[in-house]
């Protein structure tokens, strides 16, 4: 029957870690047994060589040698058995030059020729070794048998039974086998505590069933439309999805590099590397704005989720400045219902005259108005978004107004970004003028092109930005507006830098579309009070034939019209 292979992966290293480890004491046994049994083969090799050597060196044995004769109770057969029996040896073999026997612990093999050869003792060599004669295998010792005058007259030889050399290595091998055993003990505690550990790591997930879920998890990560960063516990990315990588520049197999590394230092890699607390952080990268959130994991590391919110703050200023225009355009229509009714009673008063007068000059400072925005800025948007801006600063009792030197012509490579730009400076510079309590208070609009690259400058008779504040006020965070009813202590009323949640992030984007273009985004102090802010969009102008003479044609003959 075949055997049952476990399913899960703590099983499987269960059974992988037992057969390791009993492979592991095997060999132990193994390497232990063979130079045990090395060694005790040596050690009656040397003792049957000592038994040997020691009667060799009995002098009557050389001398019953040379006087006697061979028979089993002469003096050789009687002293070399004393030494046997002495000994424990197995047998003590004494023989002549010829080879012929003296003494054996069988009586009738005295006088016989001995079995093995006795060339090696006969001629003065000492011989070690496990051989099989006579009574069987043994570890045996030859020897010469010198007189006194120092002539080899025969030789010894003393044999140690080999069996009692094997009874010696299996009495050692039940303490092996417990040491062994122990060790395989041990070794299955250690297994089994493992396979729990990692059973509960993988919550009993089968081995088959982990390639799926890897592939499942990747599936899913480069699927979903939200970016997605892991971070190991020094800060090294583990993991970039492919809309991560969009959203920040980065590619997908940038794995094991530092956050500092590939993210330039700035809010985004502050919020990405946790230094910026808090949810759903607002922040800008590659002019677009993205919402962060950063969630710690159990190891010490982070995961790390993106959103794309661009294209709903780009709907949600517009729907602000359409919220703005239609106020604006309700105001309005209380005051044109105002100038009807005043046009209605000059007609019933039979004033005909002042009625006409009232009703052109009404109308006409409207018109001169946008026919004013319209000949100077000739890109649709661009023009649309100062005539209702035009609008929404009457409304707040503020003067917007667009200076003399304006000239833009209609070939612009993205006037969605220059209406974003555009529509964010004047904002603020509307809500700066506003707060401030003044006479005649204004926001100045300057447009021009130099080539392919779009100037603009924004002004106004606001508070100002203070010096220290003039860099941190185009950084995540800071807002040119403060929560309606809060005033911060550290901050005076009508200040620029107040931190809000949640805002700060048109001056921002300003800077970072304006960085997109090659261009800067920069604040200074306005002669008289408030603030300039002038940014430079390069590349922003389609090469094309209309020429500034045109330009101040067209402005000639609408002074002229006037």
């Amino acid at each position: 029957m075949r055997p049952h292979w476990p399913q899960r992966l703590s099983g499987q290293v269960l059974m992988v870690q037992l057969a390791i480890t009993t492979g592991v004491v095997v060999l132990a046994i193994s390497l232990f047994t063979a130079p045990l049994a090395r060694e005790l083969d040596a050690e009656a090799m040397h003792r049957a060589l000592a038994i040997a050597q020691t009667t060799a060196a009995d002098p009557a044995i050389a001398r019953g040698l040379q006087t006697t004769r061979p028979t089993p109770d002469g003096p050789v057969q009687q002293e070399t058995e004393r030494i046997r029996r002495a000994t424990g040896a197995l047998y003590v073999v004494t023989m002549d030059v010829r080879g012929v026997r003296w003494s054996h612990t069988t009586e009738a093999e005295i006088g016989r020729h001995v079995s093995t050869d006795p060339s090696d003792p006969l001629s003065g060599h000492e011989v070690k070794q496990i051989d099989s004669g006579t009574l069987g295998r043994s570890a045996r010792a030859k020897v010469p048998l010198y007189d006194s005058s120092g002539a080899v007259v025969g030789a010894v030889s003393v044999g140690i039974a080999y069996d009692s050399v094997r009874h010696r290595l299996v009495g050692a091998l039940p303490a092996l086998l417990l040491c062994a055993a122990a060790a395989l003990a041990v070794g299955a505690g250690v297994a089994v505590a493992v396979s729990r550990r990692l059973r509960r790591r993988t919550h009993g997930i089968a081995f088959s069933d982990i390639s799926a879920l890897l592939d499942e998890r990747e599936a899913m990560l480069h699927g979903i439309r939200e970016g997605v960063i892991a971070f190991d516990p020094r800060g090294r990315i583990r993991l970039v999805n492919d809309e991560a990588a969009r959203l920040l520049g980065l590619d997908t197999d940038m794995t094991d590099d530092d956050l500092d590394a590939v993210i330039p230092s700035g809010r985004t890699a502050d919020v990405l590397a946790g230094r910026a607390e808090g949810t759903d952080l607002l922040t800008v990268s590659g002019g677009r704005v993205l919402v962060v959130n950063r969630m710690p994991t159990a190891d010490g590391g982070a995961v790390v989720s993106l959103r794309d919110r661009t294209e709903l703050e780009l709907l949600g200023r517009e729907l602000d400045s359409t919220q703005g225009l239609l106020e604006a355009l309700r105001a309005q229509g209380h005051e044109h219902a105002n100038r009807l009714h005043t046009v209605l009673g000059l007609l019933e008063l039979r004033r005909y005259d002042q009625a006409a007068d009232f009703v052109t000059h009404a109308v006409g400072d409207h018109r001169s108005s946008a026919e004013e925005i319209a000949e100077r800025v000739h890109d649709p948007l661009v023009s649309a978004l100062l005539v209702g801006k035009a609008v929404v600063a009457a409304e707040r009792a503020v003067e917007l107004r667009v200076c003399s030197r304006t000239r833009l012509p209609d070939r612009l490579v993205a006037p969605r970004d220059l209406v974003t730009v555009l529509g964010n400076l004047i904002d603020n510079a509307l809500d700066a003028a506003a707060e401030k309590r003044g006479p005649a208070p204004f926001v100045e609009v300057e447009l021009w092109a130099e080539g392919a690259t779009v100037l603009l400058q924004v002004c106004d008779t606001g508070p100002g930005v203070p010096p220290a504040s003039r860099e941190a006020i185009f950084t995540e965070g800071y807002s040119t507006k403060r929560p309606v009813g809060s005033v911060l202590p550290s901050q005076p009323a009508g200040g620029r830098d107040t931190p809000a949640h949640g805002r700060g992030i048109g001056l921002s984007l300003v800077r970072r579309l304006a960085e997109r273009y090659g261009g800067t985004a920069r604040v200074a102090a306005r002669p008289g009070g408030g603030a300039v802010f002038t940014v430079t969009l390069p590349e922003m102008i389609i090469p094309g034939p209309e020429t500034e003479e045109h330009a101040d044609a067209v402005l000639t003959t609408a002074g002229e019209a006037r």
